[in-house]
């Protein structure tokens, strides 16, 4: 009975994220299979679930697994499952630790790059934060799109260097905060 370790895990998220990011359904499904192919060494599987707050990957042992289906009673100890959401709201029972580090990289690019962008990663940081209870590392290309078309028109009053600069200070902060930049 072995549990999954946390960096096999970091990787089996990081490749799902890939494959659904994909733009090539043969790249999908080659991050897909090397995600398999990593979680087949420990005996186990993943699938996504999703629910009324988005999608989750589940990693679980495959001796649960009948017929392609779970077997409450081969469960023998949920903690070995791991959940992740790839979308939806993250926890907000980690907001603080979440709002510090997006805190850090609003920081990092007011120093780096001067205070209009600062001030436009600000606002990233306070959507994020705020609407999804997530990093700005983990920000979407939907998440980014609702940010940029909807929440700094109706929420954020930026000036108009701000505006002007919206999409490079976007690119900036998400690479900042060590995240893959969707495409616009």
């Amino acid at each position: 009975m072995t549990d999954l370790p946390t960096d096999v895990t970091e990787r089996a998220e990081r490749l799902t994220r890939l494959a659904r990011e994909a733009v090539d359904d043969a790249e999908a499904g080659a991050y897909r299979t090397e995600r398999d192919e990593i979680l087949a060494e420990y005996d186990y599987t993943a699938r996504i679930r999703n629910d009324e707050t988005g999608d989750v990957l589940v990693c679980h042992p495959v001796e649960w697994v009948d017929d392609g289906v779970i077997r409450p009673e081969r469960v023998d100890d949920i903690d070995r499952g791991v959940e992740i959401r790839l979308s939806g709201p993250g926890d907000p029972d980690e907001w603080a630790e979440i709002d510090a580090a997006n805190r850090a990289v609003v920081e990092a690019v007011t120093e780096a790059h001067g205070e209009t962008h600062g001030a436009n990663a600000e606002l990233l940081a306070d959507f994020m934060g705020n609407h999804y209870a997530k990093p700005i590392s983990e920000a979407t290309p939907d998440e980014i799109q609702e940010f940029r078309d909807d929440y700094v028109r109706r929420n954020a009053w930026p000036t108009a260097e701000q505006q002007s600069a919206l999409d490079q200070s976007i690119r900036l902060t998400v690479e900042e905060a060590g995240g893959r930049v969707p495409d616009a």
